[in-house]
């Protein structure tokens, strides 16, 4: 790593050959203030150009140094803009490597340089294509949500579900086997509801109630080998409050795990996931299939009164997909009601090393916690540690993982307190974890200032979901559902 004292002198001489009479004659104490905050991150090698501000009022210039040379930025109204091809350029010659990144100042008729910062350029690429919901925080109504999907490798969103195609219904729970977009399935609520189910370019419609059930499907997460998508069935309410600073309690007063056969349209379960002694939801399956998690915690009375006192653990049971059978016991491996925290969103790295959870105080629905951090239990030895670097003072809680295991996307409130947002952090292979960084925009202060909603579930993609919004749309106004029925 360069010292200040070199970039100064650097940057000195490269805005003097740049602009003439264009000198550094000082220095500013500290690294300057910039939104966001990229300063110290690790990005992968395909991101889109991470634009960013001064948030000074003075002009200001960068100076961007690396393998292949230097390069100079002028802020414009305070914005950095790489452009697409210097970007490129820029990640390509500096794999592997540290960028330094020295911004100057305008002030008192000089230019003078704050100390500069870093960014790593990791070898280790991300999946092209981000998903998340955009939706209003409101509470009980909505009138315009969608399921987009992003390129992460530039700036450009698409729909994937548009609730102003189908009556302003609710849409959501968008999940994908594998990361793959041509297997996908997604929630309607209300009006034109169901459950949809995308294989390539076919959608089906199902209904997923069932008299042997507690509530339509739920909560989803696919089988690896597409044949299975376990559920939770919850009896789900929710409870305000005008003086906590968790604004809003989501709660089961029931809950139940169960596996649906994607070929026979049944659901099947263990007495271990359906037991009125405990309750489960967010299940998960591992990488290799033969085994299924899920959260879990002892009844604790009459909600919502006992809400406070439900803490859930991860637990898992054996599962054989050949024949649909399920091990004969439990296995714990967090224990919220001995360690008086709650765990949710249990979700294993691809190569099957790591299990990332939320951890918070109580309760099974931590998206408004904010006291929800991520942590993570290594699977090879049972260690468990917080993504120390990764969290913050707000609520850090939703996350899923890159298919190389080495990006971890999740949603937080750190940046207002009200809206969440998506961060991606690297984690290495020993499960250490890097300073996150919001999901790049073309002018992200301008961007994330005006944009008055909340990304919800962010989910890495292979691709793009290749089904028209507008035929989606038509199956869910106009399609027959098939029914769901509980058998083996």
């Amino acid at each position: 790593m360069r010292t200040s004292s070199i970039c100064i002198l650097m940057l000195c001489g490269l805005l003097s050959s740049c602009a003439g009479k264009l000198d550094v004659s000082g220095t500013l104490p500290g690294q300057p203030e910039i939104y966001p905050d990229y300063r110290g991150v690790t990005v992968p090698q395909n991101i889109a150009p991470m634009n960013f501000s001064y948030m000074g009022e003075d002009p200001a210039v960068l100076l961007v140094d690396g393998r292949g040379g230097e390069m100079l930025f002028r802020a414009r109204h305070g914005l950095f803009r790489f452009g697409s091809r210097k970007w490129r350029h820029l990640m390509e010659e500096n794999v592997g490597c540290d960028i330094s990144l020295t911004v100057a100042v305008r002030q008192d008729g000089s230019w003078r340089a704050c100390d500069s910062f870093n960014m790593t350029v990791s070898a280790d690429k991300v999946d092209p294509y981000l998903s998340y919901r955009l939706i209003p925080p409101g509470y009980q109504g909505w009138k315009r949500m969608g399921i987009y999907q992003r390129n992460l490798e530039n700036y450009r969103q698409r729909i994937i579900a548009d609730n102003s195609l189908s009556g302003e219904n609710c849409v959501n729970c968008h999940t994908y086997c594998n990361r793959n977009p041509d297997r996908m399935l997604f929630h309607a609520r209300a009006e034109f509801g169901g459950t949809f189910f995308i294989d390539g370019k076919e959608i089906e419609k199902l209904n997923t109630k069932t008299d042997s059930t507690i509530s339509a499907l739920v909560y989803p997460y696919w089988h690896p080998s597409g044949k299975y998508v376990a559920f939770s069935v919850n009896a789900t309410r929710q409870s305000f409050f005008n003086h906590d600073p968790n604004r809003i309690e989501v709660f089961d007063t029931a809950s139940d795990v169960v596996v649906y056969d994607v070929e026979s349209h049944n659901v099947f379960w263990s007495p271990l996931t359906r037991s009125s002694q405990m309750f489960q939801t967010f299940p998960t399956f591992s990488p290799d299939g033969k085994w299924l998690y899920f959260c879990g915690c002892s009844p604790v009375g009459n909600m919502p009164d006992g809400y406070a006192e439900a803490h859930y653990g991860i637990y898992r049971i054996a599962f054989n997909p050949e024949d649909k059978t399920f091990g004969d016991s439990l296995e714990c491996l967090y224990d919220g009601e001995a360690e008086g925290k709650s765990a949710s969103f249990p979700r294993i790295s691809p190569d099957g090393r790591y299990l990332a959870f939320t951890k918070h105080g109580y309760g099974n629905f931590s998206i408004w916690h904010k006291d929800a951090d991520l942590w993570v239990i290594d699977l090879s030895d049972g260690a468990l540690h917080s993504l120390t670097t990764a969290n913050s003072d707000d609520v850090d809680s939703y996350h899923s993982w890159s298919g190389n295991s080495r990006w971890l996307v999740f949603s937080s409130r750190r940046d207002d307190g009200l809206y969440t947002r998506p961060y991606i952090t690297h984690i290495d292979e020993n499960g250490n974890e890097s300073k996150p960084f919001m999901l790049p925009q073309r002018n992200p202060r301008r961007f994330y200032k005006d944009l008055m909603v909340s990304y919800n579930l962010p989910e890495f993609m292979e691709g793009p979901v290749r089904v028209s919004p507008h035929r989606i749309s038509t199956v869910m106004r106009k399609g027959k559902a098939t029914d769901v029925t509980p058998g083996q």
